[in-house]
């Protein structure tokens, strides 16, 4: 697996687990990030590679630092 791929993966899966941490939809999340929740879904599918700036949006609406969104467990 390539880097790019990691960390696309890596996104995908903290995104949604902080979502889900939060206990809110995709839509509310897509809602307080200012993108469509259809992207939403594809990041954490996995199959968006979103931009930086849409990346610091998802990050600002679960009110985490960017470099959150990169840790794994």
């Amino acid at each position: 697996m390539n880097a790019d791929t990691k960390a696309v993966r890596t996104l995908s899966r903290r995104v949604r687990e902080l979502r889900l941490k939060k206990r809110w939809t995709q839509e509310k999340l897509a809602e307080k990030a200012f993108i469509a929740t259809a992207y939403l879904s594809g990041v954490e599918r996995g199959v968006r590679n979103p931009t930086t700036r849409v990346v610091a949006r998802i990050a600002a609406a679960l009110k985490v630092p960017i470099g959150k969104l990169f840790e794994t467990s």
